[in-house]
């Protein structure tokens, strides 16, 4: 059986899961620039993009930076 995404400690990374969507996007996008294939190759298997961009957030790889709006 394939391994899931560890989206629950991704979750406590962010405040929302709006937030979470948004910056796997951002991290997927990130991955494809390094290439064009949509899969990782791991040790013994191929993982998509979407997935490591999920588990990078979630072993805190990557961090998820807010833009802080001023309000006047």
């Amino acid at each position: 059986m394939a391994r899931r995404p560890d989206i629950e400690n991704a979750l406590a990374k962010v405040s929302s899961r709006y937030e979470l969507v948004h910056a796997a996007v951002k991290r997927t996008l990130q991955l494809l620039e390094e290439g064009d294939d949509f899969f990782i190759r791991g040790e013994r298997e191929l993982i998509k993009k979407t997935f490591q961009a999920i588990e990078d957030i979630a072993t805190d790889r990557v961090k998820v930076v807010r833009d802080q709006e001023k309000v006047q």
